[in-house]
């Protein structure tokens, strides 16, 4: 089985503010071309699981729309990591001290008052486990449609990492916006 990660299209927001969870559109044309890409490597009948963000959503509805042999489900632990009240704020405004207090304890660290890594990759490994270890068992490749953040929480669960401790433990490659990996 392979798991597609999908990540959705460059959202409608300047560059260099944390966005995390916010619900935003992506924009139209590049969600369309990454759908029309998608479409012609898919394979028939495969699995589509989308965050319930509209960035992500977007791009669902417009690859079904190109691929009528596909469905998708929606579900919320594909949702980026919340960084509570960073968001919206440009990162570079946010403060050393404010960035530096979350490196210091890069695990449990609630940055902004939203989600530490900690919990987000829980919430992330809850459906990695489903998907690998068979609850129901999964008969098809599958697409996750989400964000950078679960991408990379993904990567780590693919290596056996269930927790890291220090920011350098998380990966800094991930797809740009549009673009997807696939795991094996």
């Amino acid at each position: 089985m392979k798991l597609w990660l999908v990540r959705h299209a460059q959202p409608l927001i300047e560059a260099g503010v944390c966005y995390g969870q916010l619900d935003m559109a992506a924009d139209a044309q590049a969600t369309r071309l990454c759908a029309e890409a998608l479409a012609q490597v898919l394979p028939p009948g495969i699995a589509v699981v989308t965050s319930p963000l509209q960035r992500c959503e977007q791009l669902a509805h417009v690859l079904v729309g190109l691929r009528p042999d596909l469905t998708f489900k929606t579900d919320a632990r594909l949702r980026e990591m919340d960084f509570g009240s960073w968001e919206g704020r440009r990162w570079d405004a946010i403060g050393s001290a404010a960035l530096d207090a979350w490196i210091a304890d890069f695990a449990r660290h609630r940055p902004g008052g939203g989600e530490s890594v900690q919990a987000f990759m829980q919430r992330v490994a809850g459906i990695w486990d489903e998907l690998w270890a068979g609850t129901p068992v999964p008969v098809t490749d599958t697409v996750w449609i989400t964000h950078a953040g679960v991408i990379r929480a993904a990567t780590l669960l693919q290596r056996g990492l269930r927790q890291i401790t220090r920011a350098d433990q998380w990966p800094t490659a991930t797809p740009g916006c549009g673009e997807w990996r696939v795991l094996a």
